[in-house]
């Protein structure tokens, strides 16, 4: 991963997509990473506590944060609890950038911190949508909001001019691969007017793999065969099998003008103000 530092207001994840990467870190642990997990949920109530703390040290440098990178921190639970929320704050008040991975629309509630954090330091929102086709979504994506959800709440975010794009994460082979279903989600971010648009393809690592392997064979047996080919001996896919759906999403994020065109956009170089965060 690109980035140093990650926060994660809570542990487990509701929406159970059934290639989610941290299965593995489940499994790492001793937790369950088969159809258990997802069921429990492990909330950090003390979190922007130790979080202030945390950015308080002399030895901090304001390096990124990314929040959500391990569970998202905008999964239902976040709708009672409010720490992810809480953390924006926190970051805000130190100063320190952070970028956002998400699956879930009541982001759009924290449109106000975000907005005032933005005013301190980088802020960017990253919105997890791998495809549009419904049967895919529903199918692997079980516990999420639909895809076209995520993209109002990237449009709301978008012309509150906070910086948001899209991450086509992960492309499926065989099931989201197919050029015409990429077409079809960077012309919806670019409908929304996504800054940015990034994409990877999965990753099977033990713990992801067996119960992905397990879920692909009662949904989409013909599939099976391709994906022990694919990822026999390896997690990762690499060279020729990668390449093909990446270079596709390069073309089509040129034809489709993929880039910041924000008419109102909030960043630190703009006039000081009074930070007044409502957590």
């Amino acid at each position: 991963m690109d980035f140093n530092w990650s926060l994660n207001p809570y542990m487990g994840c509701a929406h159970r997509c059934t290639f989610c990467y941290v299965r593995a870190f489940e499994r790492r642990a001793d937790r369950p990473s088969d159809d258990r997990y997802g069921w429990s949920l492990r909330v950090k109530v003390n979190v922007a506590d130790v979080l202030r703390a945390e950015l308080a040290r002399p030895s901090w440098r304001r390096e990124e944060v990314v929040v959500g990178a391990a569970t998202d921190p905008y999964q239902p639970a976040e709708g009672r609890y409010r720490l992810t929320r809480a953390c924006i704050g926190a970051l805000a008040e130190s100063r320190t950038g952070f970028g956002i991975i998400t699956r879930g629309p009541l982001v759009v509630r924290d449109v106000d911190v975000l907005q005032a954090a933005a005013l301190r330091a980088p802020v960017s929102v990253n919105f997890s949508i791998p495809t549009l086709d419904e049967q895919v979504w529903r199918t692997t994506e079980p516990g999420t909001a639909p895809p076209r959800a995520r993209l109002r709440a990237l449009e709301i975010l978008v012309r509150a001019g906070i910086r948001a794009g899209v991450a086509m994460a992960p492309i499926l082979p065989g099931l989201s691969d197919d050029p015409d279903r990429l077409a079809e989600v960077v012309r919806a971010a670019r409908a929304a007017g996504a800054t940015f648009l990034w994409a990877s393809p999965v990753n099977l690592r033990p713990g992801t793999r067996e119960h992905f392997l397990e879920a692909l064979a009662r949904d989409w047996p013909s599939e099976l065969e391709r994906y022990e080919r694919l990822f026999a001996g390896r997690a990762y896919l690499r060279g020729a099998d990668a390449e093909p759906a990446m270079e596709a999403v390069r073309e089509l994020k040129r034809r489709y003008g993929i880039a910041d065109r924000r008419a109102r956009r909030l960043a630190p170089e703009m006039a000081p103000v009074q930070l007044q965060l409502a957590v």
